[in-house]
C-alpha cells in the first residue's frame, strides 16, 4: 500500500471470528467513503424491517417499486436524478437517487430522520462513534468513517448480532437473478448481480476485488477511493480508505491488494 499513488491510505483485514489479521497506517482517521455508504444505510433498513417498521416487498420509491427493488437497484430510477428509466425489476440500474427514496421513506414510516434512525439502529450499537453522514446526508454517499469504525461493521455483518444470520444471508444474495447493467467504472456486466444493498462479485470481469476472490465475495466500493469486500469462503473481510478519487490507479492496485490478502489468510490457515 505504501507504493499506491495516493496521499494517504489505511486498510485492515477482519476475519470473521472478529480478531484482525492485520493493519496499514492510522485506522482512526477519518475519510469520506462515498457509496460505501450504502451497506451500511441497507444494514439499517434491514434492522428496520426485523423490527417490524418496514417490509421487504411494501411499496417506496417510483410507482410498482419495494424497499426489495430500492436496495437491490431494480427500482428503474436513474442514477443521480429522480427519473424512472425503467419498470422495477426489469434492469439493475445503480442509483443513488434509489438510495436517497429508501431513505425518505424509512423516515416517513418511522417518523425518525434517517441519519438519526442510522445512529441507533447501527452506528451506536457497534460502537462506531466516529462514523456520520455528513453534507446533505444522503444515505447514498455522505457517510464518513475510520477503518477502525468499519473493521467493527464488517465483523458485524460475518457474525451478526443486530440482525438474524438469515437476513444477511438473503442480504447477499442475488435479487433478481440474471439482470444486466453498468457497475460504475468497470463497464457493463450480464449479470450484473447484486443483494440488498451489497454488490456480489460471482463472475463479474473485470472486477475491483481479486481474482482469487470467491465469486460469493460482497461488499462495496466508492468513488472516493474507498471499498469494503467481505469473502465468507476466505472468512475475512478488508477495507481500504484512501483519499484519492476512484481511477486507473485503483483498477489497478485494489485485485492485486486483494489477491495478496488472500494468498496470505490461506497461508495462515495452512500453517
Amino acid at each position: 500500500m505504501d507504493e499506491w499513488p495516493v496521499p494517504h491510505a489505511v486498510a485492515a483485514v477482519v476475519r470473521s471470528d472478529g480478531t484482525v489479521a492485520g493493519a496499514h497506517g492510522p485506522t482512526d482517521r477519518r475519510f469520506a467513503l462515498a457509496s460505501v455508504t450504502k451497506p451500511i444505510a441497507a444494514y439499517a433498513v434491514l434492522v428496520a424491517y426485523e423490527e417490524g417498521a418496514v417490509e421487504l416487498d411494501e411499496p417506496a420509491g417510483p410507482e410498482g417499486a419495494t424497499v426489495r427493488h430500492l436496495l437491490a437497484h431494480t427500482s428503474g430510477l436513474a442514477f443521480d436524478e429522480n427519473r424512472v428509466q425503467a419498470e422495477p425489476g426489469a434492469r439493475r440500474i445503480y442509483s443513488n437517487a434509489g438510495f436517497e427514496a429508501l431513505g425518505e421513506h424509512l423516515a416517513k414510516v418511522t417518523g425518525i430522520a434517517f441519519p438519526e434512525y442510522l445512529r441507533q439502529a447501527v452506528l451506536e450499537p457497534l460502537g462506531m462513534e466516529s462514523t456520520t453522514l455528513e453534507g446533505g446526508q444522503s444515505p447514498a454517499k455522505d457517510g464518513w468513517s475510520t477503518v477502525d469504525d468499519l473493521i467493527r461493521f464488517a465483523a458485524e455483518v460475518q457474525a451478526p448480532q443486530l440482525l438474524d444470520a438469515r437476513t444477511v444471508a438473503e442480504a447477499m444474495s442475488v435479487v433478481h437473478p440474471g439482470l444486466k447493467g453498468v457497475l460504475p467504472g468497470y463497464g457493463s456486466q450480464n449479470p450484473n448481480d447484486w443483494g440488498l444493498g451489497f454488490e456480489i462479485r460471482d463472475g463479474k470481469s473485470p472486477h475491483w476485488t481479486g481474482a482469487t476472490s470467491s465469486p460469493r465475495t460482497f461488499g462495496h466500493f466508492g468513488q472516493s477511493g474507498t471499498f469494503l469486500w467481505i469473502d465468507p469462503d476466505a472468512r475475512a473481510a478488508a477495507v481500504a480508505l484512501t483519499d484519492r478519487d476512484f481511477g486507473p490507479w485503483a483498477i489497478e492496485a485494489w485485485p492485486q491488494f486483494t489477491d495478496a490478502v488472500l494468498k496470505e489468510l490461506a497461508g495462515a490457515g495452512d500453517s
